[in-house]
Order: structure tokens, then sequence, then C-alpha cells
């Protein structure tokens, strides 16, 4: 096996655009379906019913920007903490399908306003993301929430099936948020969180929880992917809206909670130019289509999806026991970042010239094979 420079394989591979990151760590693997372009996948059968449901009419808005709203900054802020912070206590109201605390909620945390007052932390060093629905600080210093999840953000395991998370899809919500850094470098590298009025009594990969009573084939479920149709004109917009449009277009949005009609979420930021993010309302529903990911479905309990193509770029990667990943390329496989294959798992790299990267680790009882 040759293996080529990782610095020239890394410029021909990863189409789909650097990896996101907070704090040090990816949200989620290069290979998650968050990260994942659909923008040549099939359309859903019933787009045309989900997009009437939500509104063909109603404007895209974006529930971010500067400034406050109600004492409250607009969007939904995220905390990063050191792996040493300190844990807290959380009380939890649906304990049954929340991830047990302590959690390393900061002293005067950043909370989310309004009525869901969302907490998320981004824990370094372990890549750890806890995230909190209607949570409440106490005198003590412990903290009361409706839910709460932990995601490993170097894995694509998703919840069990069933359990709701700090959203009412049971996905995280932190790798869907729109970030000015991203903006502000020019691409936006993953697929967006948005919400809808009514939606379905059922949910669709990579969701694992629904919240409705409503039957009919006319709602969407949770889980269900959005894109801006590739017609759409967006070169006369500004910057900023024009970096979330391509976006939209490439990666579109996932539908994650009940809300209003066509809302995208991002994290608030000085740096957003709200009269840029008002743009966005010259779209109206009408503008977007569903999207069958069906085809990238490799397992119900997992977002990764196939792992194949000319050139791969593995980026921070964890693979966990349990996991049987063949990543095949025709042309060259790059890998940087940490590389972990704990016991259990069986990962191959399949490849006429594969890079692999200077912190690779396979714990003892993992089978790990790269090469032609």
């Amino acid at each position: 096996m040759r293996a080529l420079p990782l610095s020239l394989l890394l410029l021909a591979a990863a189409p789909a655009g650097a990896l996101p990151s907070v704090g040090g760590c990816p949200l989620l693997p290069f290979d998650d379906i968050w990260n994942t372009p659909i923008d040549n996948l099939p359309l859903d059968p019933n787009s045309a019913a989900y997009v009437s449901t939500i509104g063909s009419s109603s404007y895209l808005h974006a529930d971010f920007g500067s400034g406050t709203w109600e004492g409250y900054p607009i969007g939904i802020p995220y905390n990063i903490v050191p792996q040493g912070q300190p844990l807290v206590d959380v009380a939890f109201l649906y304990a049954d399908e929340s991830d047990p605390g302590p959690y390393p909620i900061p002293p005067g945390a950043l909370i989310e306003g309004g009525s869901d007052h969302h907490v998320l932390v981004v824990q370094q060093g372990s890549c750890r993301l806890y995230e909190t629905y209607a949570s409440e600080p106490q005198p003590d210093g412990s903290w009361s929430a409706g839910s709460g999840a932990v995601f490993d953000l170097n894995s694509s395991a998703l919840r069990p099936a069933g359990w709701t998370s700090a959203d009412a899809a049971g996905l995280p919500i932190l790798p869907g948020l729109a970030r000015y850094d991203e903006v502000a470098a020019g691409e936006i590298n993953h697929a967006l969180r948005f919400t809808a009025p009514e939606t379905r009594r059922a949910y669709v990969w990579p969701a694992r929880h629904y919240a409705s009573s409503l039957t009919a084939s006319n709602y969407p479920p949770m889980g269900q992917r959005f894109r801006l149709k590739a017609s759409f004109n967006s070169s006369g917009f500004s910057p900023q809206a024009q970096v979330i449009l391509t976006a939209l277009k490439r990666y579109g949005m996932i539908l994650a909670d009940n809300g209003s009609s066509w809302y995208i979420s991002g994290a608030p930021d000085e740096g957003w130019d709200n009269d840029q993010l008002h743009e966005l309302h010259q779209l109206t529903g009408s503008d977007f289509e569903a999207v069958d990911l069906s085809s990238l479905l490799i397992d119900a309990d997992s977002g990764r999806v196939p792992c194949s193509g000319s050139q791969i770029a593995v980026e921070s990667r964890h693979y966990v026991s349990g996991e049987q990943i063949t990543c095949t390329a025709s042309e060259g496989i790059a890998t940087s970042g940490t590389v972990e294959v704990e016991a259990g798992a069986q990962v191959e790299f399949m490849a006429p010239q594969v890079a692999l990267p200077p912190n690779l680790h396979v714990k003892p009882g993992a089978a790990f094979r790269a090469g032609p």
C-alpha cells in the first residue's frame, strides 16, 4: 500500500466541506446524516402534502440574530466547558426518557429565552454534548429540567427508539444550529433544525420520538428532511442570507420540534446582521420540498450513512463496540484528528491509498484494517 501525503490527499477529499466543530469537538462524525449533502436525493412522495400542511405561503424565518428579545439573546445559545467542569445534579420531569445527571452545567450558564429554556453544554476533551429542556437553576446550585440527553459527538449512535431528548424529535439540537462563525467563514456544512406547527404521531430516521396525536398522512413526521429547491435563485441576497440558502439547498433542514412554520434555528451572535437575516422572509414554503432519505439508512439505531466514494476524508471518528464499518474509496482515504476503535468494533478503510491519522488508537479486542 502506498500512502499519499496527508496534506495533499485532504485537498482532494471531503467534497462535503470541513467538518463542523465547536470547542475543539466535531459536531458528529463526517459520515453522520446531519453532515451529509442531500441535494441529489429523490423527493419524498408526500412532499407536496407536507409543504401544504406546514404552509406553502408561510415565510421562512431565522429564529436567531443579534441583540436581545425580552431580555434573552435571540436564538439558542450554547456553553463550552473544560473537561474538569464541576458536575451538578439535574432533576428531570421526564426522567424515564432522560439521561441521568449529574451534568457539567456551569454557573451562570446561557439559557434560551422563550418557553423552551434549552441549555446546551459542550464538554471539551470528552467531546460530550449535554442538552436540557425547560431548564431552571435552583438556589442550591442544582437544576431542574423537563428532559435531558447526553451525546457523544464522535459517535452517530441515536437515542433509544421512542425516547425524547431536549428536543421533541429525540435529536441533538446543537448540530442543527446556524452559527455565525460558519457563515463568516463562507459555508454551513450541515443540515439545520426547523419547526412546524403540526406534526404526525410518527417519526422517521434519524428522529426517535414524536410529539403529536395527529395521524393523517399529510402531517409531516418528526425527522422529515426538507431542502430548498435547486431552481431557487439566491443571487440577489446579501452574504449572510446566501450562505444559509446555499446550505438549505445542499444539506437541507430537519423537522425537530413543534413550533412556528419554517422557523430555522441558530445560535445568537452579535455578528449577525438582522436585516440580512430578514431577507429570508422572501422565501415561502412553496420554495421547499421534502426529501426521501431511505437510500442512506444503514442502521435504524445510528445516524451513520454509507462510507463510499472516489475520495473520502475521515475526521475525528470514534468507533464503538458493535459497529462494523467498511469505508471504500476508488482513489484514496484521508484520515485526520483522532480516530479511536473500541474493543468489539470492526473497521476497514479500503482504498488504493490510505493516509492514517497521527492519533490512531486501536484498543485491544478491536479489529482494524487499512489498505487496498
